[in-house]
């Protein structure tokens, strides 16, 4: 075998390593892009449209419910007059926001979500845990609500810049 002979082959195969390299860095920049971008649009409300699949929007205000029920149970556990059972009831209340919340969301559905919001909501579900934590440790009502109020301005901001649209 001459020596040109053996260099063709090594050419076309740095050529295809070259090819596979370059479509590998694309595809990991298109990923990362629709990580952080996610899927959405400008809306006409100055706020960003989250477009999600309508079961994936059911899933995702579902879950805002959730979490406003369970700020329904700490305000309702701090106000009463049984501090002892209704602080536990606080406590769980808060407990059922927590990260445990948010443990089995599905991928696709949090690659569509835009990186802010993403970040806001896995910190409501951190701060949610964190909240639990103080009550059973005994902080104050004023301590609980200074958190809670805290927790529920993401809330505010969150709905304030995002929208998730019905339909296609």
């Amino acid at each position: 075998m001459t020596k040109s002979h053996r260099r063709e082959p090594d050419v076309k195969l740095r050529i295809l390593c070259l090819v596979a390299l370059l479509l590998w860095v694309v595809g990991a920049v298109l990923v990362g892009w629709v990580f952080v971008k996610g899927w959405t649009m400008p809306g006409a409300d100055k706020r960003l449209h989250v477009l999600l699949a309508p079961a994936e929007r059911d899933q995702v205000l579902g879950e805002m419910r959730l979490l406003l029920k369970a700020v329904h149970g700490v305000v309702t556990g701090l106000g009463s007059q049984d501090q002892q059972a209704d602080r536990k009831q606080a406590e769980q209340a808060a407990r059922s926001a927590g990260m445990g919340m948010a443990a089995d969301v599905n991928p696709a559905l949090m690659a569509k979500l835009p990186l802010p919001f993403k970040q806001m909501g896995m910190s409501v579900h951190k701060d949610f845990d964190g909240l639990a934590d103080a009550i059973a440790q005994g902080e104050t009502p004023a301590q609980i609500m200074h958190r809670l109020a805290s927790i529920t301005g993401r809330c505010t901001t969150c709905h304030d810049l995002y929208r998730l649209p019905a339909g296609p």
